[in-house]
């Protein structure tokens, strides 16, 4: 297991009283790590227009839990490698058939909640444990889940920087793609079950009613204020880390007192409502 002291030494360096607390501190580390992996993901979930197919990964989430309580296997664990299985199936399904992918999504979407639903109403007891994922608890992760996390930031950053052009290409149009030597079903597979990763570890931040905003609003903000691509990127990512740190702070405070995910995901909210003025102000002078 890795050792995070130094991480949590540096954090409680930072002169708020409530970061001194090692649950904050942690907390505050994967979302450091969240954010980023979200903000990222989000830009290409918006160019690519694959807002319903992260929204439906999210909500799988609710089936992988209730599937962890009915088979007596951890949530934390049954989640992730459940979004992870909807995620290829989603691909492979599309892949195979001649249907749209709006309507192979939408049929994914409501099976998966409909089965969540079916084994929370026949166990009884499920229905309190199935609240912290909807509403999301960043403040309980572990040092296990923290490793996880890093090894899965190590390995998205190797993907964008590896693949960004060839997964830009498969988006916009894949035979051409082929034609250029892309593996495009290789890189489909890869891009679906980076993003269902990622989701599945931002509902224990923001939960599932709130997961797609994390990838979505600090993109969205992000293309209003941008001026090119890369801006983009640049943009995302300083509105994911600091919505999150903001949010989680004032989350901490005595007389806020709100849950963690909502208050971040309001934070990203305002950074939009500004960028719509920003963009606004452009457009008249333009």
């Amino acid at each position: 297991m890795p050792d995070f002291s130094p991480i949590y030494v540096l954090i409680s360096c930072i002169p708020l009283e409530c970061l001194q607390w090692r649950f904050m501190q942690q907390a505050l580390f994967a979302l450091f790590l969240l954010a980023p992996m979200a903000s990222v993901l989000g830009v290409e979930v918006i160019n690519f227009r694959m807002a319903f197919f992260s929204d439906a990964i999210g909500h799988s989430a609710f089936a992988g839990v209730a599937l962890g309580l009915l088979l007596a296997v951890p949530p934390r664990l049954s989640m992730p490698l459940f979004g992870l299985l909807v995620g290829i199936a989603i691909v492979a399904v599309r892949r195979k058939s001649a249907l749209s992918a709006d309507t192979v999504i939408g049929i994914v979407f409501s099976a998966v909640v409909a089965f969540g639903l079916a084994v929370v109403s026949r166990a009884g007891g499920a229905a309190r444990d199935m609240q912290r994922f909807l509403y999301g608890d960043i403040l309980t992760i572990t040092e296990t889940e923290l490793a996880f996390l890093c090894l899965l930031f190590v390995f998205l950053a190797v993907f964008q920087l590896w693949g960004y052009n060839r997964l830009l290409l498969v988006a916009l149009n894949p035979v051409m793609a082929r034609a250029h030597g892309v593996r495009v079903a290789l890189w489909q597979y890869l891009f679906a079950a980076l993003l269902a990763l990622v989701v599945m570890f931002s509902v224990w931040a923001v939960g599932v009613l709130l997961v797609t905003a994390l990838l979505i609003v600090p993109a969205a903000t992000a293309r209003n204020l941008a001026r090119s691509a890369g801006g983009m990127f640049w943009w995302s990512l300083l509105v994911g880390i600091t919505s999150a740190f903001v949010g989680l702070v004032l989350s901490a405070q005595d007389w806020l007192r709100t849950s963690s995910g909502a208050t971040i995901i309001l934070t990203a909210c305002c950074w939009f409502a500004a960028s719509l003025v920003v963009a606004g102000k452009r457009r008249q002078r333009s």
